[in-house]
C-alpha cells in the first residue's frame, strides 16, 4: 500500500484563467455575481475531481479565493475595518473587493488595504488591519460551505486555513504597525479557530490543514509563547475526532520543531525542498511523537522542473529511519506553478518532458508515494523510477563557452561605478536641468484592448512587421504628447511593444524558453507567465534601443529608457536547477549591461533598471541574507550599470516589500535614483530612509495604481508633505506606484494630472 499523499493547495485561477476573466467582467459590469459564483463552483469541482482521479488522499478545500486567502481569513475572523463596513454592501464579495482594490462610488471613497509579497514568492497578500474596535468572531461559512460542496460530489477534502500565528504576525494595527499581542486578542483569535475545528468535527471532516509558514522565520521574543498559547486553546477542540496537520513551507522550523512536536499535532508538514537539511536534522534530533505523521514536502510547489525521484525517495527514507508514519506531500501549495503542461504544443516533446506543472505534480506525488513503500527490488523494477532516472542521467543542455569566458574575465573594477554618487548627482542635475520634485512614472502605460489585439495579430502573422511598427509608433507618439500636455518632467515611451517586463526581455536573450498558457496568479486576478531559463544566457540582439531612441527623437523632454534588472528577470522566471541562482544572475547581468551601454550610446540620458523583485527572494532567515543572496545580488546590479558616464542617470524600482531592514543594501546598489512601491504600505519605508541617511534619490509611490479609484490633487499633496517630513526635498521624486499597464486610460490620465498639479503646488509653496 502506498504512503498517504497530500496536496497543500491547488491553483484556483483556472486552466484558461476562467476565474480572472469572469471577475474582471463583473468589475466592468459585463457579468453578474451569480455568474462569478457559477464559474467558481465549476472550477472548484474540476480541481477536486482532478486530484481525486490522480489518487491524492488528502485533497484541499478552502484553498480557493476570489482574491487572496489571507484576506479571506481576515473576513472569517471578522477583521473588517469600519470604513469598509460603512459602505454597507449586501454582498460579501463586494466588501472583499473594496478591501483589496479600494472603492470609489455612491457609497463612499476608500483606499485599499496594503498589499505585500507572500514570503519569498511573487504572490501578493492583502495585509489584515485590526482596529481597537474590531470584534474578533466567526464571520461567514466559506470553509464549511466548500467542504460540503466537495462532499456533495462524493469527494472527502481536507479543509485548509491560514493559521492564527501567521495571521497575527502578518496583520497590522490601524497605524500600520506590528500588533501588540494582548491576552484578549490572542484568546479571541484562538476561540474562532477552536470553533472552526468543532464545526468540522460536526461535519465529519477527517483532517484539517492549518498553514503556519511564519514559523520558518527567525523568532522574536515572545513568538514561541504566542504560538504555544494559541494552540493550547485550539487543539482540544479536536475532541478526539478530527486530525490537525500543522503545515509549514518556504523554509525550516528547526528552532521550533521540538515545541511543535511536543504539542501533539496529528501531522507536521515540512518543506524538504527549502530548508531540508535543517528540517531533517531537527527530526533526527528530537524524534517524532508516536501518533504524529510527518508530511514530507518533497514535490516542489515553486518550480516547474520534474521531480528527481531518487532525491525525494532518499528524503522519505531518511525520515522513515526516525518514524514509520511518513506521508508524501507537496512542499507548498501548487498555487505558485502553472496549471498543466497540456496544450504546450510549441515546446518540443524532448523539452516538455523535463517539466511538471500542477496537474503533472499530482502524478509525481502518487508515483513517489508508491515507490516510498516499495522495497529495493520493487523499486528497481518500477518503470516510473527507471524513466525518471533516465531523464536525470542525460545531458539536458551544453554550456556556452563564450559566456564562461566573459564571466572569468570580470574584475573588481567591473562592479564599481566612478565617480562617487554624490559627485555624479551634481553633474546629473546640471546635465538634465530638472526642477525640484521632478515628476515621472515607473514606465508602462495602459495596455488597452486595442494594443493587445494588434500584438496578437502580429504574433499570428495577420499583419506585417511594418504595419505593427507603425501602430506602435502611433501609440508612443500619443503617449508622449499626453505626458507633455499634463506636464510630466521625465517621460517614458509607454512600453506598448512589451507583453511582460520579464518575458519581453527573455524573448531577446539566448537561453530562454516560453510557454503558451503557463499562467500563475500574482495577486487578485493579475496573472504572469514566467519564461523558463533553459541554458546559458547572453544577449541575442539589442532589445529596447530602437524604440527608446525613437521615443527620444519625438520630444525635447528627457526620455527614460526602461530595462528589467538581472535579479528580477531570474526571480520572475523559472530558474534552472542545475546551476546556482548566483551564476544565472551573473550571466543575466552581463546581458543587460550590454543593453545599458547601447542605450547610452543612442542618446538616452536616464536609464531605469527595474529590480522590482530584489527583496522578494531575500532568505527568510536573517543569518542567510548576505551569504546566500545579497553578497551576489547587489554586485550583479552594480555590474549592470558600472560602465556608464557620470552624467547618465541610473534609476531602479522595487515593488511591494518590506524594505526597511535592507535599506542600506539597497543604497549599496549605487543607483542614482530609486522609486519604491510605497502607497499601500503607508510610506513606512520613509522612516528607514531617514534613519539610514539614504544617499540615493528616491520616489516613494504617492498613489496606488492597483486600485481603480482616482486620487485627488489634495490627497497627493498631503502624501508629498508626508514624504518631505522625512526626506530632503533635493532627493525626492514624485511618481505613482508601478503597473499603469494594468489600469485603463480613464483612471490613469486624471490621476497623473492630479499628481503633476500636486507637485507644482508643493513647489510653489516651497518657493515662498
Amino acid at each position: 500500500m502506498a504512503a498517504l499523499t497530500s496536496v497543500s493547495g491547488f491553483p484556483r485561477i483556472g486552466q484558461n484563467r476562467e476565474l480572472k476573466k469572469i471577475i474582471e467582467a463583473y468589475w466592468k459590469g459585463n457579468a453578474t455575481l451569480d455568474e462569478v459564483h457559477a464559474t467558481a463552483k465549476e472550477l472548484r469541482a474540476k480541481h477536486w475531481k482532478l486530484q481525486a482521479a490522480a489518487g491524492v488522499d488528502l485533497i484541499p478545500s478552502n484553498d480557493f479565493s476570489y482574491f487572496d486567502q489571507l484576506l479571506d481569513t481576515a473576513i472569517l475572523l471578522n477583521v473588517i475595518p469600519e470604513r469598509y463596513q460603512r459602505l454597507g454592501f449586501t454582498e460579501p464579495e463586494e466588501t472583499l473587493f473594496a478591501m483589496s482594490r479600494g472603492y470609489q462610488g455612491d457609497k463612499g471613497d476608500v483606499t485599499a488595504l496594503p498589499m505585500k509579497k507572500w514570503f519569498t514568492t511573487n504572490y501578493h497578500y492583502i495585509v489584515p488591519e485590526i482596529e481597537p474596535s474590531t470584534e474578533i468572531k466567526l464571520n461567514g461559512t466559506k470553509p464549511f460551505d466548500e467542504y460540503l460542496e466537495a462532499k456533495d460530489l462524493g469527494i472527502e477534502t481536507k479543509p485548509v486555513l491560514i493559521g492564527p500565528y501567521t495571521f497575527l504576525k502578518l496583520a497590522r494595527d490601524d497605524d500600520a504597525q506590528e500588533l501588540t499581542f494582548d491576552k484578549g486578542l490572542v484568546n479571541a483569535v484562538a476561540a474562532v479557530y477552536a470553533q472552526v475545528l468543532a464545526k468540522f468535527n460536526e461535519l465529519g471532516a477527517k483532517w484539517i490543514q492549518i498553514d503556519e509558514p511564519f514559523l520558518v522565520l527567525d523568532k522574536q521574543p515572545g513568538d514561541v509563547e504566542l504560538f504555544k498559547s494559541l494552540y493550547a486553546k485550539i487543539l482540544p477542540a479536536r475532541d478526539g475526532k478530527i486530525k490537525v496537520l500543522l503545515n509549514t513551507y518556504f523554509g525550516h522550523i528547526a528552532d521550533v520543531y521540538e515545541t511543535v512536536n511536543l504539542l501533539g499535532f496529528d501531522g507536521i508538514g515540512l518543506d524538504l525542498n527549502e530548508g531540508k537539511d535543517e528540517n531533517l536534522a531537527a527530526v533526527s534530533k528530537h524524534g517524532v511523537a508516536e501518533n504524529t505523521t510527518i508530511f514530507a514536502g518533497v514535490v516542489n510547489g515553486r518550480n516547474i522542473w520534474r521531480n528527481d525521484y531518487a532525491v525525494s525517495l532518499g528524503l522519505v527514507d531518511a525520515l522513515k529511519q526516525v518514524t514509520p508514519n511518513v506521508a508524501v506531500s507537496t512542499a507548498s501549495s501548487l498555487l505558485h506553478v502553472p496549471f498543466s503542461t497540456e496544450g504546450e504544443t510549441a515546446l518540443d516533446p524532448a523539452v516538455l518532458k523535463h517539466f511538471a506543472f500542477a496537474v503533472e505534480k499530482l502524478g509525481e506525488l502518487k508515483e513517489i508515494a508508491a515507490l516510498a513503500d516499495a522495497d529495493d527490488e520493487a523499486r528497481k523494477a518500477d518503470p516510473a523510477l527507471a524513466a525518471n532516472q533516465e531523464l536525470f542521467d542525460g545531458t539536458r543542455v551544453s554550456a556556452d563557452p563564450k559566456v564562461a569566458e566573459r564571466i572569468a574575465a570580470l574584475t573588481e573594477a567591473d562592479y564599481t561605478r566612478q565617480p562617487a554618487r554624490a559627485e555624479r548627482q551634481k553633474l546629473q542635475r546640471e546635465a538634465l536641468g530638472l526642477p525640484l520634485l521632478p515628476t515621472t512614472t515607473i514606465g508602462s502605460f495602459p495596455q488597452t484592448r486595442e494594443v493587445r489585439a494588434e500584438r496578437a495579430k502580429f504574433r499570428k502573422g495577420e499583419i506585417t512587421k511594418e504595419a505593427y511598427d507603425e501602430f506602435i509608433k502611433g501609440q508612443i507618439d500619443a503617449c508622449i504628447k499626453h505626458q507633455e500636455e499634463i506636464g510630466l518632467d521625465v517621460l517614458v515611451h509607454g512600453e506598448f511593444e512589451r507583453n511582460d517586463m520579464v518575458e519581453y526581455f527573455g524573448q531577446n536573450l539566448n537561453g530562454f524558453l516560453f510557454t503558451k498558457n503557463a499562467w500563475v496568479q500574482s495577486y487578485g486576478t493579475r496573472c504572469v507567465k514566467p519564461p523558463i531559463v533553459w541554458g546559458d544566457v547572453s544577449r541575442a540582439k539589442p532589445i529596447t534601443v530602437e524604440w527608446s531612441a525613437y521615443a527620444q527623437s519625438r520630444t525635447n523632454h528627457v526620455m527614460k529608457g526602461m530595462l528589467t534588472g538581472p535579479v528580477t528577470i531570474l526571480n520572475w522566471s523559472w530558474p534552472r536547477e542545475d546551476i546556482t541562482h548566483e551564476q544565472q544572475t551573473q550571466q543575466l547581468a552581463l546581458a543587460i549591461r550590454d543593453e545599458v551601454l547601447d542605450l547610452e550610446a543612442a542618446g538616452i540620458k536616464v536609464i531605469q533598471i527595474d529590480e522590482a523583485a530584489l527583496r522578494e527572494k531575500l532568505p527568510l532567515r536573517k543569518t542567510d541574507w548576505h551569504s546566500k543572496y545579497l553578497d551576489w545580488a547587489v554586485p550583479a546590479f552594480r555590474l549592470v550599470h558600472s560602465g556608464v558616464k557620470p552624467t547618465t542617470q541610473i534609476h531602479t524600482h522595487m515593488c511591494y516589500s518590506e524594505f526597511n531592514d535592507i535599506i542600506r543594501d539597497i543604497d549599496a546598489m549605487d543607483a542614482d535614483v530609486i522609486s519604491f512601491e510605497a502607497s499601500r504600505g503607508d510610506l513606512v519605508v520613509l522612516d528607514a530612509i531617514h534613519e539610514a541617511n539614504f544617499e540615493t534619490e528616491a520616489g516613494p509611490g504617492v498613489y496606488d495604481i492597483h486600485s481603480p479609484r482616482i486620487p485627488s490633487e489634495q490627497e497627493i499633496e498631503e502624501r508629498i508633505g508626508e514624504i518631505l517630513k522625512k526626506m530632503s526635498v533635493e532627493k525626492v521624486w514624485i511618481n505613482p506606484d508601478c503597473g499603469l499597464k494594468t489600469r485603463g486610460n480613464a483612471e490613469t490620465w486624471p490621476s497623473l494630472e492630479h499628481l503633476v498639479a500636486a507637485a507644482k503646488a508643493v513647489r510653489a509653496q516651497l518657493a515662498k
